[in-house]
């Protein structure tokens, strides 16, 4: 007995130390802004990498994320910079972004997405979604590597939502104003475990 609880505990304590984070989010004091612009403006500001290309209709939602680099960043471990609606609680499907560190920044999806859905009632509709059996990414979140990478700037279009359009293939539709949309940063570890995150605007 004495010897299972020793084991119980051991592994109890590898948990915690695996997942406490090395530092909270009061240490970056991350900020972030969203505004419509015209499509110059999104080229403009997405140099050297190609904006995404509106159309009549269209909305261009441009955003920018900064933080102050903390005193000492825990190797491998990354950001994740969700754009989420809440209307529909769905994350646009393509995003452009580039920052300070152009190379270590990508627009993807991963598990971390899953685990903070899981954890963070605020971020349901970022995971993997569950539609007639089978598992699919909910759109594009952005992935950053390095905690040198501030700002990182981004941008998405929005398009009117197309009756007939599979679930699967669903994703935020203009018309939307800033205010339906959330951006929230996310510290994930070396292991892709999540740390926390932080609603940067609401």
């Amino acid at each position: 007995m004495a010897i299972l609880l020793a084991g119980t505990a051991g592994v109890g304590g590898w948990r915690w130390w695996h997942n406490r984070p090395p530092y909270g989010p009061d240490a970056l004091n991350a900020q972030a802004t969203l505004r419509l612009v015209d499509q110059a403006t999104a080229n403009a500001a997405l140099k050297p990498v190609n904006a995404v290309v509106a159309y009549v209709g269209d909305q261009i939602f441009l955003g920018r994320v900064t933080w102050t680099r903390p005193p000492n960043p825990q190797k491998s471990s990354s950001f994740r910079i969700v754009l989420l609606d809440k209307r529909s609680h769905l994350m646009p499907g393509y995003i452009a972004v580039t920052s300070a560190r152009p190379d270590e920044v990508a627009a993807g999806a991963d598990r971390s997405l899953d685990i903070a859905q899981k954890r963070y009632p605020w971020l349901r509709g970022i995971g993997l979604r569950k539609i007639n059996g089978s598992f699919w990414d909910s759109g594009c979140a952005i992935s950053v590597r390095s905690a040198d990478a501030s700002p990182v700037t981004f941008q998405t279009v929005l398009r009117a939502g197309r009756p007939g359009t599979p679930p699967e293939q669903m994703a935020p539709t203009a018309p939307a104003a800033v205010e339906d949309l959330l951006i929230a940063l996310i510290s994930v570890g070396p292991d892709g475990q999540v740390y926390w995150a932080q609603r940067l605007l609401h």
